[in-house]
């Protein structure tokens, strides 16, 4: 863990150790990998890390050339594939096998992440799968998914990788990077850490940015004000809102300036021949332009509204918890007082089926429910205990 291209993945030593030998081991290696583990543990960072090891004459020194270029996103042989809206396509990964299929232009492999495999549609998992089976002899796959299990990787991709299990993170290991690497005040980093849930870039982002926990303090304070069903109608359009809200922040000066990069090379405001051909192909591309960003926009909603599911979640995780007696330390620890009340004044069985209401909510906008619907279903289901 003391070189500089592992400095990101926290607190999985057994992994680093794995991935080092391969690295520097002809024999460990083999053509396709793929890193499990829960959010936040650090799948993508392993294997970005794992592929600077590859690259790297000395197995991962995290000073030379090829390791900077790897970690920066700009080795010319290693690509990463970061879905940005609901799925990777098949038009997407058929391109992408192809060029990783090449032969490497300065390195020792051509490399492909894939950073959310479980994101692949059917047609995108068969295109991969046919280049997994028959890899050309120096291309590298490194896939990342929350598990092996068929929904999230289908089994014949999965009987053709070596698995790397990832585990969720101790506070302590996570605490301990945000200081030493972000330089966030030990107290801070401390409290960040505990309550992140084992999610080190959670961590951080709570650590560092106080709308977050602005948004932590609003989403955790609705159980205990949930008393009448206006409530929970008031509560699912406030959280609706501000996943809409954040999404619109992320992405609007984004999309504008995708849209006029997209003009520009078009040929805006030209004049002579050729322009009305000009203007045919810019108008098929500005709705492509636009279906693209449509995706990455309603995949940053549900990405917000999935943090403050998790948030939820993790309070009534701990209300068992409290209310059980269990040896077992709780996710919101500066939160107590209020999951104590609430453990006093819910019964287990309700509070169990408070927590699968959330869970179900979380699986539902996965499946396409509108997020209203889902949330106000969540919220009703909630109030009513």
């Amino acid at each position: 863990m003391s070189s500089r291209v592992w400095r990101d993945v926290v607190g999985q030593p057994a992994a680093v150790e794995e991935l080092s030998t391969a690295a520097s081991t002809p024999s460990a290696m083999t053509h396709a990998w793929l890193f499990t583990g829960p959010p936040g543990s650090g799948r993508s960072n392993a294997a970005r890390a794992f592929a600077a090891a590859l690259q790297c004459p000395t197995g991962g020194c995290g000073e030379c050339q090829a390791c900077h270029t790897v970690l920066a996103a700009t080795h010319a042989d290693v690509r990463e594939v970061v879905p940005e809206g609901l799925s990777i396509s098949v038009a997407e990964m058929r391109n992408l096998v192809q060029l990783a299929a090449r032969r490497p232009s300065t390195g020792a492999w051509q490399i492909l992440i894939i950073t959310d495999a479980d994101r692949l549609t059917e047609g995108a998992a068969n295109a991969l799968l046919k280049a997994v089976e028959e890899p050309a002899p120096q291309t590298v796959f490194l896939l990342c998914a929350p598990s092996d299990h068929p929904e999230d990787v289908p089994i014949t991709i999965r009987s053709r990788c070596r698995v790397v299990a990832l585990r969720t993170p101790v506070p302590e290991a996570i605490a301990e990077v945000l200081v030493e690497r972000d330089g966030i005040e030990p107290e801070q980093a401390r409290w960040a850490a505990s309550v992140s849930g084992g999610h080190v870039g959670r961590a951080r982002r709570l650590a560092r940015d106080a709308e977050a926990r602005e948004r932590r303090e609003r989403i955790l304070g609705v159980p205990l004000r949930l008393r009448h069903l206006g409530d929970a109608f008031a509560f699912a359009d406030a959280l609706v809102r501000s996943a809409e809200s954040e999404a619109a922040d992320m992405s609007g000066a984004r999309d504008a300036a995708e849209r006029e990069e997209l003009a520009v090379a078009m040929g805006a405001g030209g004049t002579g021949k050729g322009v009305a051909a000009a203007a045919r192909g810019a108008k098929a591309a500005e709705r492509e332009l636009e279906r693209r960003q449509k995706s990455r926009n309603t995949r940053t909603q549900r990405d917000a509204l999935d943090r403050a599911l998790v948030d939820l979640a993790g309070f009534y995780r701990d209300v068992l918890v409290a209310g059980t007696a269990a040896a077992v330390a709780l996710g919101n620890p500066d939160r107590e007082a209020d999951i104590r009340q609430a453990a006093r004044e819910w019964s287990p069985e309700s509070t169990l089926r408070r927590l699968e209401a959330v869970l179900a909510c979380r699986e539902a906008l996965e499946l396409n429910v509108k997020p209203r619907i889902a949330v106000e279903a969540m919220m009703t289901a909630l109030q009513q205990g």
